[in-house]
């Protein structure tokens, strides 16, 4: 078995690999040769922790594997991130396990991948001021995504922890961007043409009546039941696009207006079928968009499918008897 590092996966796959990884298998979904399976999440009712294992499967591709992993709140002070999982991949053609990769770097772009390609077909052309509600560990994936799917000009941030908002600023000026770090998520949401939210919330943050036309919205927060972050109003008010429905109805953003009666699943557009062009995305500048980010096993299993064959073509990465 090939077993790759958190430093290898990091050194193997770019969030530009990703983004384009992620498009394909997007892609896949959509014309039905990938399918993810039903996911197991659960409240471990120890350490706080939220687990969950995300299953799937790509013919095209083709690869097969599973992600297990979840929330552990009380990391930071060991020197862990909060987000813990790993990727274990399996032979398509004969069930072997085949490879284990660390997958916490790699959530974190594939994540920031889909909400780029969100932002990438949903957003107005003359988008270039970037929101971002929530700048813990995943907002930096976010922000770096984003700057490659349009040409940004300035960033404004919040979050209920302003040292993170501090610390959010070295890599926003690092891509030499204007950085505006503000005391209210309203300022935010007036202020830009896309928002990402990716916070832990289970109460709306952003409400109706703070977005302008025109603004699209990546909301990738919301990927159990319970949370939340942006008001049901809201997200009635948008044209609505999933990674996938079943779980944008069940533990994303779209649960509450879903629950609440206010949208039903033929409001739902899969983001592969705009990516695979038998969907139209925007449709006027007026109208404001929202992609409710769930994060798919396949998400994952396509970066590790690309860290792996990239790790076994330069000969890199653990190779141990299984």
């Amino acid at each position: 078995m090939l077993i790759i590092s958190e430093t290898l996966a990091q050194e193997l796959v770019s969030i530009e690999d990703a983004i384009e990884a992620v498009a394909a298998t997007f892609i896949a979904m959509e014309q039905g040769k990938a399918r993810n399976y039903p996911v197991v999440r659960e409240v471990v009712g120890y350490a706080d922790a939220v687990y969950g294992v995300k299953a799937g499967g790509d013919i095209s591709a083709p690869f097969l594997g599973l992600k297990a992993g979840g929330y552990w709140p009380h990391n930071l002070p060991r020197g862990l991130t909060n987000h813990q999982s790993s990727t274990l991949m399996f032979d398509p053609e004969t069930g072997r396990a085949q490879a284990l990769v660390s997958a916490n770097y790699l959530t974190g772009v594939r994540t920031g991948a889909a909400s780029a390609l969100a932002t990438r077909v949903l957003a107005r052309k003359d988008a270039t001021v970037l929101g971002i509600i929530g700048t813990g560990g995943q907002s930096v994936h976010q922000l770096r995504a984003a700057a490659q799917v349009r040409g940004l000009t300035r960033v404004h941030a919040w979050d209920p922890m302003p040292e993170n908002v501090a610390r959010f600023a070295a890599a926003v000026t690092a891509l030499g961007l204007e950085y505006v770090a503000e005391t209210t998520p309203q300022a935010v949401a007036e202020a830009a043409d896309i928002i990402i939210t990716v916070t832990p919330s289970q109460k709306p943050i952003l409400q109706k009546d703070w977005i302008r036309p025109g603004t699209h919205i990546s909301a990738m927060g919301a990927d159990t039941k319970g949370k939340q972050e942006l008001d049901p109003a809201l997200v009635a008010a948008a044209r609505l696009f999933v990674d996938e429905a079943a779980q944008a109805i069940t533990i994303g953003e779209c649960q509450h207006a879903f629950a609440q009666g206010l949208i039903s699943e033929p409001d739902l557009t899969a983001l592969g079928a705009v990516l695979a062009g038998s969907a139209k995305g925007r449709l006027s500048d007026a109208e404001i968009t929202l992609f409710d980010g769930t994060g798919v096993a396949l998400q994952d299993l396509v970066v590790a499918d690309l860290a792996m064959r990239r790790a076994l073509a330069s000969g890199r990465g653990l190779v141990v008897d299984y």
